[in-house]
């Protein structure tokens, strides 16, 4: 180490092992603070400081910051993928991010604010990981109707964040898709329906997922609710995703999609109109519905892991969909350190 690499990492322990202001710094040296300044900056440029941040739960930083500056969010969550994670593992991994982005918020919320919770594995994920008794006395609403038919339902998910805040749930007295619009208009004549849509669109911050019309992800499928040829049918149409029930296209657009006429919830208008929308959703597959999400602006917070995210923006940048496919699917079958 020669005498200006010796004078540098002096000035760097004094600073940041000692906390040693600068004007304490240049007094023991005979020279200015700015001169200080300048020999902390070049310690750093040069390598002689290095800074090791432990976080509890692996982050890309780098990457959400990216997803934040591309789609103008409020805020990114993105999960490094490790060589032995698996798909459970990792929509694990985004739920804890997205709860203790949750449990920042939250005593942020009006007097009197209420929660939107719609379903999914990433929802369910997000919704374990949060911890009992918060006793934060906030409301919840469910903002779709119900399945019945799978464990991530969303009344039941409406219901575990209601008692983990210590509030009460409303309950929305419906199923999520019915055979026909007039069975549909039938049911938001009922004022026990109208009254919780109403509810539901009045939210302040809402938690959803974002599902896919692939056949090894769709929700509706796994539900009984539509059949195989059903998401052939909609992909035909454009449709390339749903968030809350309701179907889109890959730039996040609704029309031609008549699915959306036999959905019971809040429409993905009155997504775009609560003030904070957050979204949990990992997966190759997913990617293009989330992409049509962000390009429709039904989020404002995306949860997911680096390998989603790196296939969205790929996505986003024009990268074709099957050479896409290729690198992400590989990396999910064995993922590597970043």
């Amino acid at each position: 180490m020669n005498e200006r690499d010796d004078l540098l990492a002096m000035v760097a322990s004094l600073y940041y092992k000692l906390n040693q202001d600068q004007a304490e710094i240049a007094g023991r040296l005979g020279v200015s603070t700015s001169k200080v300044s300048r020999l902390l900056k070049e310690a750093w440029e040069r390598g002689i400081v290095e800074v090791h941040i432990k976080t509890p739960i692996p982050r890309d930083f780098g990457l959400e910051s990216a997803l934040v500056a591309r789609f103008q969010l409020a805020d990114a969550l993105v999960l490094e993928a490790k060589p032995d994670n698996n798909p459970a593992a990792l929509v694990a991994g985004a739920g804890q991010l997205a709860a203790i982005y949750l449990q920042r918020i939250i005593p942020d919320l009006p007097p009197g604010a209420t929660i939107g919770v719609a379903w999914g594995t990433g929802v369910h994920a997000t919704v374990s990981a949060l911890p009992n008794h918060l006793a934060r006395q906030i409301d919840v609403v469910q903002l779709m109707g119900g399945v019945g038919a799978l464990v991530i339902d969303g009344p039941d998910l409406a219901r575990m964040v209601a008692a983990k805040l210590g509030g009460r749930h409303y309950d929305l007295h419906a199923p999520v898709l019915v055979e026909r619009a007039e069975v549909r208009d039938l049911f938001l004549a009922e004022p026990s329906v109208s009254e919780a849509l109403r509810r539901a669109r009045a939210v302040q911050l809402a938690l959803t997922g974002i599902g896919s019309l692939d056949e090894q992800d769709s929700s509706f499928l796994r539900a009984g609710l539509m059949t195989r040829a059903d998401l052939a049918t909609l992909r035909a149409l454009g449709a390339i995703g749903e968030m809350a029930g309701r179907f889109f296209d890959a730039a996040g657009n609704t029309a031609g999609l008549e699915i959306n006429r036999r959905v019971i919830g809040v429409e993905l208008e009155d997504l775009r109109r609560i003030p904070k929308v957050i979204a949990v959703a990992r997966g190759f597959s997913k990617a293009p519905a989330i992409l049509g999400a962000l390009r429709g602006r039904y989020l404002d917070v995306l949860a997911t892991d680096n390998l989603t995210a790196q296939a969205i923006l790929a996505q986003a940048d024009g990268t074709p969909a099957d050479s896409a496919a290729r690198s992400s699917a590989a990396a999910e079958r064995q993922p590597v350190l970043p």
